[in-house]
């Protein structure tokens, strides 16, 4: 059901308080964002390198993400992230000369609405990057797997993502909180006969080997975040546009 007018109110009165009490007592707005678990004011994510593979069988997306850190909190020894049904099999952390060592962490119970809080804690140096191997569910909130018979051409399946608003935390772990924009980098390995794309400088044909990479140089929230993964073309329509989609819908 979609909410009321009276409920949008509310809401948006009770964001407004949230601000007004940060201001009233000193803190930064973005320290009250009440849909992450994240602490933007102490460390921040400033880039995101991806290396993905998507297997449509287990309908799961896995690998790993490198996130390049900002500290401006000298006292901070931990980082607290957003993920929702992640599996997290290992984090690494690098220190100043670009070593990789294993780092401890920490899954919270799972909150209905805000997922799984991942604590990674540092007893030395505050770490220049860390890097997180783990799997989506196949349930992730974030990603929409559909067979070939819910497609126009009933060829191939098709994936695709939706981060907005607080969704991209169940396909990539990271600060979920639009208080914090990152550019980023991807790998991304996919069958073969399926065209992926995300919200980056894309492809406008197969790969060979179906592995592709991508760049999005602007800084960007977490919830422009995007994939999708599927039969699809690219259509020209103008000299600065162009529309992907289905052949049959093309």
């Amino acid at each position: 059901m979609f909410p009321s007018a009276h409920h949008r109110l509310l809401a948006r009165a009770s964001r407004s308080a949230l601000v007004l009490i940060a201001l009233l007592t000193g803190l930064p707005a973005m320290a009250v964002d009440p849909h992450s678990y994240a602490e933007p004011e102490r460390v921040r994510i400033r880039a995101i390198d991806l290396d993905l593979k998507a297997d449509f069988d287990a309908k799961t997306l896995s690998g790993t993400a490198e996130l390049a850190l900002e500290w401006t909190d000298a006292e901070a020894r931990q980082l607290l992230l957003d993920t929702r049904e992640l599996t997290i099999e290992s984090v690494q952390a690098k220190t100043a000369d670009d070593t990789w060592s294993d780092a401890t962490h920490a899954l919270a119970d799972a909150d209905p609405i805000l997922g799984r809080k991942l604590t990674i804690p540092f007893e030395g140096a505050q770490p220049k990057a860390v890097r997180i191997r783990y799997v989506t569910a196949p349930t992730a909130s974030g990603l929409q797997w559909l067979g070939k018979e819910q497609t126009l051409g009933k060829q191939q399946p098709f994936m695709f993502s939706q981060s907005q608003a607080i969704h991209a935390r169940s396909w990539i772990p990271l600060q979920d909180t639009p208080a914090v924009r990152f550019t980023y980098t991807a790998k991304v390995q996919s069958p073969k006969a399926l065209l992926t794309l995300m919200s980056a400088e894309n492809p406008q044909r197969l790969s060979d080997n179906g592995r592709y990479t991508f760049k999005m140089e602007q800084p960007i929230p977490s919830y422009l975040m995007a994939i999708a993964i599927g039969r699809l073309e690219f259509k020209s329509i103008s000299a600065r546009a162009g529309v992907y989609a289905e052949p049959e819908r093309l």
